[in-house]
């Protein structure tokens, strides 16, 4: 089956449908929860700009603090739920997500556990801890968790603390719960997140699949198990089971579930942040490429890890904020000379940047 009939669809026609579908060009909704619940899930582990990736996705200019608030009450959740990272994710969604991927998460963790001496009963027992002392709406930080464990005999700083508190979140014990003074803290899953929706795995698998192909489509199979975290049996049998369409471009099968948008040639300049779903959650890069042998210099690294300029689909540099006595300045790096129509524009997204900062933002060009 096609993508749409008769379509002939290239790198580039690829790379608007994402822009679409990842609601970049096209939001999905008007509060930040309907856009981690579009998504799926979206990678979080660099905080701040985690909340700059859902503001992009925001009609509008949608201020950090309106994000900051959504998920101290509790309406996302940042856990760790895949591959195994720090990803955003809804109340909703949360349970069902974890049964599904959490018992291949944990299979990745056994060599660091074991590394780290943390045997199976040492980890029941500091999830035990963990909810004792979490009870009652108590929201305590990785290092009061820390000290209690402490009391109960187990010596947990650093990458132990850490790995107790990751097995203790895919056992789906414990979550995030409101910042404190800029601090993490970690609350009960079932007080943070009362109503959850239960699915059996077969169920589970099908909306996974619809989520990611929907919203991150056109995607291979290698992009959604790299994604997931899931097997590449799991990838075919959700895709099944959504009826998803393919077509083979330049060698390689694209997926997507739902008719494909209709969208002309984009030539939107964004500012992505670092690990933004738009790079990050595919394996194939043919479509978007974005690595030192075909975009960068050495000296500049791989730009998957860095804050991506985007334009027209496709990575056309970098970019790297520091705090200045004014406020954030921004400085951009093109992997390619910029014309003065994307110049221009890189200053009117900076703009943009500069709502959801809430200080004044400038841009410069190295």
């Amino acid at each position: 089956m096609a993508l749409s009939p008769g379509s002939r669809v290239g790198p580039y026609e690829i790379a608007e449908q994402r822009l679409f579908n990842q609601g970049i060009t096209c939001p999905r909704g008007d509060k930040p929860a309907d856009i981690v619940a579009w998504l799926g899930a979206v990678q979080a582990q660099e905080y701040p700009f985690a909340k700059w990736a859902l503001g992009l996705r925001l009609p509008g200019v949608t201020p950090d603090a309106h994000i900051e608030r959504a998920i101290d009450e509790g309406k996302i959740l940042r856990t760790h739920v895949m591959r195994p990272t720090w990803h955003f994710v809804t109340p909703v969604d949360i349970r069902w997500m974890l049964k599904l991927t959490a018992p291949r998460v944990h299979r990745v963790m056994a060599h660091y556990t074991r590394r780290a001496e943390l045997t199976a009963p040492i980890l029941t027992k500091g999830t035990k801890g963990f909810e004792r002392a979490l009870r009652d709406g108590q929201c305590l930080t990785r290092a009061e968790l820390g000290a209690r464990l402490a009391r109960l005999g187990i010596k947990a700083k650093g990458v132990r603390l850490a790995l107790l508190t990751m097995h203790a979140e895919l056992e789906g014990v414990i979550c995030s719960g409101p910042r404190r003074k800029g601090q993490l803290t970690y609350a009960l899953l079932d007080e943070r997140a009362p109503q959850q929706r239960r699915l059996s795995r077969d169920e589970a698998l099908a909306e996974l699949t619809g989520r990611y192909f929907k919203s991150h489509g056109p995607a291979t199979i290698r992009d959604f198990v790299w994604w997931s975290g899931l097997t590449t049996s799991d990838a075919k049998e959700g895709l099944e089971m959504n009826k998803a369409l393919h077509e083979v471009i330049n060698g390689r099968t694209y997926w997507t579930i739902g008719a494909a948008p209709r969208v002309g040639r984009d030539s939107s300049v964004l500012l992505l942040p670092i690990y933004d779903e738009y790079l990050v959650a595919y394996r194939d890069r043919d479509a978007v490429p974005h690595s030192v042998t075909k975009i960068a210099s050495a000296s500049r690294g791989l730009v998957t890890f860095q804050h991506a300029l985007v334009i027209a689909g496709q990575v056309a540099g970098t970019w790297r904020t520091a705090r200045t006595n004014e406020g954030i300045a921004v400085d951009v790096i093109p992997l390619r000379r910029l014309t003065r129509t994307e110049r221009h524009a890189v200053i009117e997204v900076a703009k943009r940047y500069e709502g959801f900062a809430g200080v004044p933002v400038s841009a410069t060009f190295s």
